[in-house]
């Protein structure tokens, strides 16, 4: 926790930055983002980058000088113009220590129908637990060939909350809708 903090006292004379970038399944936009943000002589905080249907996402939370992130932030509109990508940004803070969550890592499986990751997000949004990561995809079951859902969520709940009764409101609600679901600790 002290490294996390000591982070945090450094990053509050920064700014801190939020760049997507997209670009073609071909055309990666991860090594010439990455040289851009270490060229302007920013910090890398945390990234993302996922395959979605013929595109490569990249998200990337950066941290720098005032001036660093300016250049940072001219340097995104000419790469978007030289290398063909699709980028948004944005300035954003650094987020705010919540030592009080508890992480939880939620695994669903179940046959494809719409609506069913709304459901699950409004199911934790009603209790005021944060949705941290969220992985979903639809695939065809290799034995029926049935469309199935299936969705990797990591989640912040507030320590104040009672964990065996969370766990059946939500294993209750998952045989509702049908949903195999497990809700278990992370483990690092």
């Amino acid at each position: 926790m002290e490294a996390d903090d000591s982070w945090r006292a450094r990053t509050r004379t920064k700014t801190t930055f939020c760049w997507s970038a997209v670009a073609p399944h071909l055309r990666s936009p991860l090594v010439v983002v990455t040289k851009r943000i270490a060229d302007a002589g920013c910090h890398i905080v945390e990234s993302r980058l996922a395959s979605l249907g013929e595109d490569v996402v990249l998200n990337v939370l950066v941290v720098g000088s005032w001036d660093a992130v300016a250049k940072l932030e001219s340097a995104a509109t000419r790469l978007e113009r030289e290398e063909s990508l699709r980028i948004h940004t944005h300035r954003t803070q650094a987020k705010p220590n919540q030592s009080n969550l508890l992480p939880y890592l939620v695994e669903v499986v179940a046959a494809d129908k719409p609506g069913i990751l709304g459901q699950i997000a409004d199911f934790f949004a009603a209790r005021a637990i944060q949705i941290e990561s969220l992985n979903s995809s639809r695939y065809r079951a290799m034995q029926t060939g049935a469309e199935m859902f299936q969705a990797q969520l990591t989640i912040g709940i507030p320590g104040k909350t009672h964990l065996a009764g969370l766990r059946d409101e939500f294993l209750e609600f998952c045989d509702s809708m049908n949903l195999d679901a497990i809700l278990d600790p992370v483990k690092f």
